[in-house]
C-alpha cells in the first residue's frame, strides 16, 4: 500500500464508528490470544475449558471485528460521496488514528491483565468446573465432601503432555456441545465408564507412592440399629493394607512385579467374568473365569490392567447411601443419637423420593418435625432445636448425595471399596472363578483384613489403644 492510498483508508476506517468498532474488537482479539496462548501451550493452562476461550470465543470476537471494517468503510465511502459527511483532513486522520490506537491500548492492556488473566485463572479452579455447568453439581458436591476436596480437577481428569492436553481440549468442546444442546447424558457417565480414564501411573501416583503404603490400618466402623434407642455398636477392623512387598492387599494386586487383567462384561465394570494373574519374579501366571463364563464371550470383551482406581474408583467423587450417611451423622453428633427412633425415621424420609431439591429441603424437616411432634410430645417439648439440627443434617445428607433432575440417585455410582454395599472385592473374590486346575480366587475374609471386634457396644482394643475416649457419641 503507497503512501498516497493510506490516507484514504484511514480517514475510511476513522469515519465511521462501525469500522473503528470492529478494527477496536480485531486488535482486543489478538492481543489477548497472544496473551494467553504461550502458556496455554506449554500446558500452563491444563483445564479442558480454556481451549473454548482461546480457540473458540476469541476467534469469534476477532472475526466479527474483520466483517464489522468493510461495513463501516462502505457506509463511509457512501456518505462522502452523498455529501453527508465532509472528507476529514490528513491532520484530522491523524488525531483520530492516534486517539484510537491510545484508547485500544489502554483497553488492551485493561482486557489482557486483568479480564483475559482473571478468566484463565478462573477457568482453572474446581468451581468452573463444578458450578459453571450445573450438569457436574453432583460431582462438585461429592468432590466438596472428601480427602481430596482441594485437589484440582485437571489433577485427575487430564492427562500430562501433548496428547492430554489434545484430549482435554476435545473433550471440553464435546462436552460444551452437549450441554448446549441438552443431549447430555443423566446421570453422566463416570471417566472410568466413558473410557476417558487417566492412567493412575499419571494421576493417584504423583502423590500416593505405592511401594510405601502402610502395612497395616485400623479401621472403626459405627452403627447404629433402628430400634427406640439406636442402639450403637462398633465394629474394629484391622486392614491389612500391605506395601512394596507381596502381600497385603495393595501388594497381592499391585506389588513389584504384578500384573493383574481382568475382562468386563458391563460399562461400570461390575461384572467381571475373567480374570488373569501374572508375576514376572515367579514366572507364575493363571487365569480363572467365572462359572458361567463361555470362552468365546470372553474373547469378544474388552480387557484392562487392575490400577489404583478400579478399587478406588471414586476418592474424589464419593457418593453415600443412607444408612452409611446416617450412622457417620449419628457418630460426629450431626443427628443426636439419643433422639427415640431417629435412626429409623431417618432413614425412611431420605429413602422417600422426592421431585426436586428444594422439595426434599422442604419435606424432609416437615416430616421429621411431624413425627416427633406427634409421636412424642414430650420429647417435641423439651428438645425442639435438637429436631431440627437432626431434620437440617438429614436435608445435607440428601442434598449432597440425591439429584432428581439429574437421574442421580441412591446408588446410582457404585464404590467398589469394600464388599458391604456394592460387590466390590467380591467381582473377583467370590469362590466362583475358577483355574483350569480347579483353584479359586479367595474369599478368605483374613487376607485383607482380620475381625477384631464385631458390632460390640464397648470394643476393649479401643482402650487398649487409648481411643476410646475420643468416641463418647457412639455409646
Amino acid at each position: 500500500m503507497n503512501p498516497k492510498s493510506a490516507r484514504p483508508v484511514l480517514a475510511l476506517l476513522t469515519s465511521h464508528w462501525i469500522s473503528i468498532f470492529g478494527a477496536a474488537l480485531v486488535t482486543t482479539a489478538v492481543f489477548s490470544w497472544l496473551f494467553v496462548l504461550p502458556a496455554h501451550v506449554h500446558g500452563n493452562t491444563s483445564n479442558p475449558y480454556i481451549g473454548l476461550f482461546v480457540f473458540i470465543f476469541i476467534p469469534v470476537v476477532f472475526f466479527a471485528g474483520l466483517a464489522m471494517m468493510p461495513v463501516g468503510f462502505f457506509l463511509a465511502k457512501r456518505q462522502l460521496a452523498t455529501g453527508l459527511r465532509a472528507a476529514p483532513d490528513r491532520k484530522t486522520t491523524m488525531r483520530r488514528v492516534a486517539i484510537f490506537f491510545g484508547v485500544t491500548t489502554f483497553l488492551n492492556l485493561l482486557i489482557g491483565t486483568q479480564f483475559t488473566y482473571r478468566a484463565v485463572a478462573h477457568m482453572e479452579t474446581v468451581q468452573f468446573c463444578g458450578q459453571t455447568c450445573h450438569v457436574m453439581k453432583p460431582e462438585f458436591t461429592a468432590h466438596q465432601n472428601t480427602a481430596h476436596s482441594r485437589v484440582t480437577c485437571t489433577g485427575c481428569h487430564v492427562a500430562p503432555g501433548a496428547s492430554g492436553w489434545l484430549a482435554s481440549k476435545m473433550a471440553g468442546t464435546r462436552q460444551l456441545m452437549d450441554v448446549v444442546f441438552n443431549n447430555f447424558p443423566r446421570p453422566i457417565a463416570s471417566a472410568m465408564e466413558s473410557n476417558r480414564l487417566v492412567p493412575a501411573s499419571q494421576t493417584c501416583e504423583e502423590c500416593h507412592w505405592p511401594e510405601r503404603t502402610t502395612p497395616v490400618k485400623v479401621r472403626v466402623i459405627p452403627s447404629f440399629k433402628d430400634d427406640e434407642n439406636n442402639t450403637a455398636s462398633l465394629t474394629v477392623l484391622s486392614m491389612l493394607v500391605g506395601g512394596g512387598k507381596p502381600g497385603g492387599i495393595h501388594g497381592a494386586h499391585i506389588g513389584p512385579g504384578i500384573e493383574i487383567r481382568y475382562a468386563a462384561s458391563d460399562a461400570k465394570r461390575q461384572s467381571i467374568p475373567w480374570v488373569e494373574y501374572r508375576n514376572s519374579a515367579t514366572g507364575k501366571t493363571v487365569a480363572y473365569s467365572a462359572a458361567d463364563a463361555k470362552p468365546e464371550t470372553i474373547k469378544a470383551l474388552p480387557t484392562f490392567t487392575m490400577q489404583c482406581v478400579d478399587c478406588h474408583n471414586r476418592p474424589t467423587h464419593a457418593f453415600e447411601l443412607p444408612e452409611r450417611a446416617v450412622d457417620a451423622a449419628m457418630a460426629d453428633g450431626g443427628i443426636p443419637a439419643t433422639l427415640p427412633f431417629i435412626k429409623k425415621k431417618s432413614i425412611q424420609v431420605l429413602r422417600t423420593e422426592y421431585t426436586s431439591t428444594e422439595d426434599a429441603s422442604a419435606k424432609i424437616p416437615a416430616a421429621i418435625d411431624a413425627y416427633y411432634r406427634q409421636t412424642y410430645a414430650d420429647v417435641y417439648a423439651k428438645r425442639s432445636s435438637e429436631i431440627t439440627r437432626a431434620a437440617k443434617a438429614l436435608s445435607d445428607i440428601y442434598n449432597r448425595n440425591v439429584f432428581p433432575d439429574l437421574k442421580v440417585t441412591w446408588g446410582t455410582y457404585p464404590n467398589n471399596l469394600g464388599h458391604t454395599d456394592y460387590p466390590g472385592c467380591f467381582r473377583c473374590h467370590d469362590q466362583a472363578h475358577s483355574a483350569p486346575g480347579g483353584a479359586a480366587i479367595s474369599q478368605d475374609c483374613n487376607v485383607c483384613h482380620q475381625a477384631v471386634a464385631v458390632e460390640e457396644a464397648a470394643p476393649e482394643v479401643l482402650k487398649t489403644l487409648g481411643v476410646a475416649e475420643h468416641l463418647t457419641q457412639i455409646k
